[in-house]
């Protein structure tokens, strides 16, 4: 009889992501820890992507598919904007990320959250890993994400500021991180509004992190 052997783990975000509207913007923020089964494979994970000059999209789940599905977004989008001479918009590319998800029916483990704007304004969705998309206001994914809606829920207002929303992000990652082993080691934060995506500086991030403890 031989041995059984257990395949090794795979490269899994573990993660905490969130998305939430603010005042005519959106805001993505995660952390940055990827573990495979109990090591910590990457401090310095990617789990915000900027899929089109207005749309961003967080990753939750196996690395090796949000890489490729996000690749793959990114493309589309770009060849939708090829044919019909405008960008797409945030709920049309939301609903690829869906279709894909869906017909895959659960060969992609990849949880999701969109975020942009356009001539809508700002808007978040959250997809999974069957294709399901809801909308919201503000939304968390992931291992951590008990604990950072905890925070979400009791400081989130509509038409927070720019700057406000920053700063909920980073104190609901860093939540996270002090709660969830799977969160950890660092936070990304990314706006998009009228004027584009922009992520938003290390030096800034660390300074309301550390503000807070």
């Amino acid at each position: 009889m031989e041995p059984e052997v257990n395949p090794p783990a795979a490269l899994s975000t573990g993660t905490t992501t969130i998305g939430m509207i603010a005042k005519d913007c959106v805001v993505l923020a995660s952390d940055q820890r990827a573990t495979m089964g109990f090591l910590i494979a990457s401090k310095t994970a990617k789990k915000i992507y900027k899929v089109t000059d207005r749309i961003g999209a967080t990753i939750a789940g196996s690395v090796a598919d949000a890489q490729s599905i996000m690749e793959l977004l990114a493309a589309e989008a770009k060849l939708f904007e090829i044919q019909r001479g405008r960008p797409i918009r945030v709920k049309a590319l939301t609903r690829l990320l869906s279709n894909i998800m869906f017909q895959g029916r659960g060969a992609y483990m990849l949880g999701s959250l969109v975020g942009g704007f356009d001539d809508e304004g700002p808007q978040v969705y959250y997809t999974d890993f069957v294709g399901s998309v809801i909308p919201d206001n503000y939304v968390a994914n992931g291992s951590g994400s008990p604990v950072a809606l905890g925070v979400l829920e009791a400081e989130y207002k509509e038409e927070l500021p720019k700057k406000k929303a920053i700063e909920l992000a980073v104190r609901a990652i860093a939540a996270a991180i002090e709660r969830d082993a799977a969160t950890g080691n660092s936070i990304l934060v990314s706006v998009i509004d009228k004027d584009g995506y922009q992520e938003i500086p290390k030096e800034t991030i660390m300074k309301i992190w550390k503000g807070q403890e």
